[in-house]
């Protein structure tokens, strides 16, 4: 029986180089958001932390999240074509 998402195959961590590459880069992407995040509270909570640096972190995480999409979708396209193929 296929695992369902949040079963035990998604508790298992990334095996081999591409799981390893793939956590990583989901990892970055994250901690952009996270940095993006903490400094768009530092200057609503009265931070000296200047707009310019905010928009550009927000930025930066946006791109980060949007490029880590289509990775997604590209990898997804790539398994669907392998499923389609005759044997």
């Amino acid at each position: 029986m296929p695992s369902t998402v949040g079963g035990p195959a998604a508790a298992r961590p990334a095996e081999g180089p591409f799981g390893r590459i793939m956590t990583q880069f989901v990892n970055e992407v994250n901690d952009k958001q996270n940095v993006s995040t903490q400094m768009v509270n530092g200057m609503l909570s009265g931070e000296e932390i200047p707009l310019h640096r905010v928009m550009i972190a927000m930025e930066e995480a946006g791109v980060a999240f949007q490029m880590m999409v289509e990775v997604r979708n590209k990898l997804l396209e790539g398994y669907q074509e392998l499923m389609r193929m005759q044997v």
